[in-house]
């Protein structure tokens, strides 16, 4: 599970936010930032905010993976991204001043950090590394989004798209180092929304997958030895 690296839960003592995108400051604003909002657990599977609801503020995540979900007017939900540790949730909505876009849920026990927004835009507008930072996250939130919709419109089957988000996780939590690991803790209905197939589909072309010696599988865990092989069904 990935973690942050602090003994005490502080942002001071954490040793993983020098690999962060948004969270690696200077010592003046990471003291600042220390000092605000709070640490908050949340166990499996619970719902951290909900798509329309007020924007009161971001959640860094320190601990664990989330599932960001967009529901239709009828009620059809789509999996839009499985955030993980670093990522701030929610940074768009207090930015632009609107809503929660999405439902935020969490996929296994996390700890966050909640800054309330007014003490967030404080803290951009006092320092400039922390507004850079966040245009930074913007940035590589519209990344996900692109690389989301490309998998789904350019990957023409059903076991190139299942190969693309499984190089995509791999790589996220790997970071590139190989054979690629991670955990797998999203139930096979929901990779079938996050790929455009059914349920079923994606679990006869795991059984594949594995069978073929591309993956390998050891309850949640999921081993990619040879990710050059997996791309290639890609198309």
């Amino acid at each position: 599970m990935s973690t942050c690296s602090s003994p005490d839960g502080r942002c001071l003592t954490c040793e993983s936010r020098k690999t962060r995108l948004f969270c690696n400051f200077s010592a003046d604003a990471l003291v600042r930032f220390d000092g605000l909002g709070s640490h908050i657990p949340f166990p499996e599977r619970f719902v951290v905010f909900e798509e329309g609801n007020p924007a009161k503020g971001v959640f860094v995540v320190c601990k664990g993976r989330v599932k960001l979900t967009s529901s239709s007017l009828e009620g059809r939900a789509m999996i839009l991204k499985i955030a993980g540790l670093g990522d701030v949730l929610g940074l768009a909505a207090v930015l632009g001043e609107h809503p929660y876009e999405v439902t935020a849920e969490t996929l296994e026990p996390c700890n966050f950090k909640f800054v309330a927004r007014d003490d967030f835009l404080r803290f951009l507008g006092s320092f400039g590394e922390a507004s850079w930072h966040a245009t930074q996250m913007l940035e590589k939130e519209y990344q996900a989004a692109l690389l989301s919709a490309r998998r789904l419109a350019l990957s023409g089957s059903a076991i190139g798209r299942l190969a693309h988000l499984l190089l995509d996780w791999g790589l996220a939590s790997s970071e590139a180092e190989c054979p690629l690991r991670f955990n797998m803790t999203l139930r096979h209905d929901e990779v079938a929304n996050i790929v455009g197939t059914s349920r079923e589909t994606v679990t006869r072309l795991l059984n594949q997958l594995e069978h073929r010696g591309l993956i390998k599988r050891r309850g949640a865990a999921v081993t990619i030895p040879a990710p050059g092989k997996l791309k290639i069904l890609i198309k």
